[in-house]
Order: structure tokens, then C-alpha cells, then sequence
């Protein structure tokens, strides 16, 4: 059974610095593309940055240059370090894993539970 439990979420002031992690259990994880995903109250759910098997990253352009996103592919695990975080950061904030597997044509995706971040002064 896949399982993704994010931790480190909380609130945090304009400015300051989060870090948030997912521990996978129940998944090659080696195999998967590892995201992080947010969504704000009555918004959609976006990506906020994605790391590939090899390591290649994808941010959103609101996050560039103040989050960052790594993986230990030894331990399961996604990180997503958030510095100089803004109001607008504010979301639920999900771990998501993903895997296309093309000699079957299916597309794997899991996800955690969520972890609130707010963002107040």
C-alpha cells in the first residue's frame, strides 16, 4: 500500500523559512517523480516544484529562487525548503509521486494528506 506523509508545516512569518518533508513507504521510490503541490483556499491546486529521478527540478515561477526541492532516494524521502516565504505562500501544501509506466501506458499518482503552511505576521 503507497503511502506519502508530509511533516513540517505550520506558521511562519513573511520572511522566515519552512521546511517541509515526505516520507514514502509502499513504492519503488527511485522510480518516481517526487512534487510538491499547493492549493489556496478557493484556487486550484498547482505545482509548486517537481524532482526528477536524476534529479532535474521544475518550480513554479512564483517559488524560484526561495524554495528548493531534494530528494534522499536512499531514505524515501522529498524536501521542499522554503525561504523568504510570502503571504501569498499560504496553502495546503502536498506531496505527490508520480510514475508513467509506458509498457503498460498507465500513469501512476499518489498523494499525501496535506499539510497546512500559513503565512502571518
Amino acid at each position: 500500500q503507497a503511502q506519502l506523509v508530509e511533516s513540517g508545516g505550520g506558521l511562519v512569518q513573511p520572511g522566515g523559512s519552512l521546511r517541509l518533508s515526505c516520507a514514502a513507504s509502499g513504492i519503488i521510490f527511485g522510480i518516481y517523480v517526487m512534487g510538491w503541490y499547493r492549493q489556496a483556499p478557493g484556487k486550484q491546486r498547482e505545482l509548486v516544484a517537481s524532482i526528477t529521478v536524476r534529479d532535474y527540478t521544475i518550480y513554479a515561477d512564483s517559488v524560484k529562487g526561495r524554495f528548493t526541492i531534494s530528494r534522499d532516494n536512499t531514505k524515501g524521502t522529498v524536501s521542499l525548503q522554503m525561504d523568504s516565504v510570502k503571504f501569498e505562500d499560504t496553502a495546503v501544501y502536498y506531496c505527490n509521486a508520480h510514475f508513467s509506466d509506458y509498457s503498460t501506458s498507465r500513469e501512476h499518482d499518489y498523494w499525501g494528506q496535506g499539510t497546512q503552511v500559513t503565512v502571518s505576521s
